[in-house]
């Protein structure tokens, strides 16, 4: 059994992951420009970072697998159909480290923690400090998209007495402690918006500049879903002309973030490197391996999958 996980880790990332592995599987971990050597014969795939399409599967004809996290944006499921392969994503198994980054954010913005970090750690004079900041518990949150981390981000919203706001596509059960709205409704109401949906066709660039507009002034933007869901350019442009106040962003258009994107620059931008689904730090996650090796495991079994987004 040969699984290449393909992305960005460092050296000591990857003794930890390999070791989660069953000793006789053969585990290989290489960055995106460099996977092209260990396709050869692998079994399994798990992508980041990179593309999964016919190209890809080219050069890996005997892969029967294609194992994602949350996200699977970035794999062609009919592609994979074709040619027999299962592809599965890990729904909900990273809900709580999201719901607790978002919480995160919204507890740095406006307890103003980096900002007061910084002050201190550059020993400014403390009797000359000036800033602003709020309590939470009057504060009302949009949450768009409504499944595993949604649920978790509004759960926790609840316990600080926020109100709580949401939009789904579809009609789903009744959520306790969420008001359903109208997405026009939940732009101009929140004071936070936070994006849970997965990216598609449909999602890509949802929020842009019209968006923004319907926005608070006073509001803050939260993506720790995916990066395209939110026009980057549009975001920018809002941010430089006060259309919105501010924004915690863990995901991006282009990752890693460019070193010379202007996000960067932005003294009302937290940033995080895609780590809101990661609590065990050094890009690991023990429940998330566990699900992708039971997974792999049921394959092998010649049986389908848990959370399959195919069918063969």
């Amino acid at each position: 059994m040969k699984v290449v996980i393909i992305g960005y880790f460092t050296e000591a990332s990857k003794m930890i992951i390999s070791n989660e592995f069953p000793e006789d599987w053969k585990i290989d971990i290489v960055a995106p420009e460099k996977s092209d050597l260990s396709l050869e014969n692998a079994d399994v795939v798990i992508p980041e970072h990179i593309r999964v399409d016919s190209e890809f599967l080219s050069k890996a004809n005997k892969i029967k697998f294609v194992q994602t996290g949350a996200g699977f944006d970035n794999v062609d499921i009919e592609a994979c159909t074709r040619k027999g392969i299962w592809v599965s994503n890990a729904a909900g198994v990273n809900a709580i480290a999201v719901a607790e980054h978002v919480m995160a954010f919204i507890l740095s913005w406006y307890k103003n923690i980096p900002y007061l970090d910084n002050y201190m750690k550059e020993k400014k004079d403390e009797k000359k400090l000036s800033y602003g900041g709020s309590e939470i518990a009057d504060k009302t949150i949009g949450i768009i998209g409504v499944g595993a981390v949604g649920q978790k981000v509004a759960k926790y919203c609840n316990a600080f007495g926020m109100k709580v706001l949401g939009y789904v596509r579809r009609k789903i059960d009744t959520v306790e402690n969420i008001e359903f709205v109208d997405l026009d409704t939940l732009y101009m109401k929140s004071d936070i918006v936070t994006v849970h949906v997965s990216l598609n066709d449909k999602t890509r660039h949802m929020i842009n500049s019209d968006a923004f507009k319907k926005m608070k002034k006073s509001a803050i933007i939260i993506n720790t879903a995916r990066g395209a869901i939110i026009d980057e350019k549009a975001l920018i442009a809002a941010l430089k002309n006060g259309d919105i106040a501010g924004a915690g962003l863990d995901v991006f258009e282009k990752e890693p973030l460019a070193i010379d994107s202007e996000l960067r620059e932005f003294d009302n931008v937290i940033l995080t490197p895609h780590t809101a689904g990661m609590p065990d730090g050094l890009k690991f996650h023990k429940k998330r391996y566990a699900f992708f090796i039971e997974n792999i495991k049921k394959v092998i079994a010649g049986k389908k999958p848990d959370s399959a987004l195919n069918k063969i």
